[in-house]
């Protein structure tokens, strides 16, 4: 079967992208040069865009000087085997601190709610389900654009013994360290990830092109007498990647870049 024609013209275009032919803020040809160049019509042009748009590569700009435009794609890495792990350094700072190793620059809105947990959550929280928990949200920023949303679960009966929890602002010495000095140390996690579309409230959080997928980080954290979170983390799939290490740290970084091996 013949490859439809509108993935050639997003190959071609794509391959200006990559190459450095088109550079970020490049505007794309208008859909009549298109159409012409390739012998294609109005429709295969704008699935071909729409294709790039779907990746990531260029973005529409609306106005007398926008149109299709080169996107600049900031991927930022995140390490999971660190993540929110027990350490004289909150979890906000630890992230922003990482985000700005990376060379870009971090902020989050910050937002706390009461909720009914869903059947899964109650789940991993051993809690009957529709019980109450408290829900703190990050939603974090890398060079101003929404990079992921954090949303972390705690169970109210713990919430209310621990009432920092409660809390509208950030926990200055953050939530992992504040539940170990109240004696909920975490000493295991379970950790999952989940690759699917995004509800409409992650879309619009996200700001997520159509046909955008997330992936979630689930992480379940215990104390030795129950669990005491869940932390999921929603990152846009365009705009980040995983990494996780595992065993001695000295010999990967024996073949890794210092900061790939951490």
């Amino acid at each position: 079967m013949p490859e439809p024609k509108y993935r050639k013209v997003a190959a071609e275009l794509r391959e200006l992208i990559t190459s450095g032919a088109l550079r970020v803020g490049d505007r794309l040809p208008t859909e009549p040069n298109l159409q012409e160049r390739f012998g294609v019509s109005r429709n295969t042009v704008r699935d071909a865009t729409a294709l790039l748009v779907n990746e990531g590569l260029v973005e529409s700009v609306p106005g007398r000087g926008g149109g299709m435009v080169v996107r600049k794609k900031v991927t930022l890495t995140f390490h999971a085997h660190r993540a929110e792990m027990p350490g004289p350094t909150a979890e906000t700072d630890a992230w922003r601190s990482e985000v700005e190793q990376q060379g870009y620059l971090a902020s989050q809105d910050f937002k706390l709610t009461i909720e009914a947990l869903a059947p899964d959550l109650a789940d991993r929280l051993h809690v009957v389900p529709d019980s109450s928990a408290v829900l703190r949200q990050c939603v974090r920023y890398v060079n101003g654009e929404p990079s992921s949303v954090q949303n972390t679960y705690y169970p109210m009966d713990l919430a209310n013994e621990v009432q920092e929890l409660l809390s509208p602002r950030d926990i200055p010495q953050g939530t992992t360290r504040l539940l170990a000095e109240r004696g909920y140390l975490q000493l295991s996690y379970y950790d999952e990830y989940v690759s699917r579309m995004p509800t409409p409230e992650e879309a619009s959080l996200l700001r997520l092109q159509p046909g955008t997928p997330v992936l979630l980080h689930i992480r379940t954290g215990y104390s030795i007498n129950r669990p005491v979170r869940v932390s999921i983390n929603v990152f846009s799939g365009d705009r980040n990647r995983v990494v996780s290490t595992h065993g001695d740290p000295a010999i990967i970084a024996k073949f890794l870049p210092e900061e790939a091996a951490e």
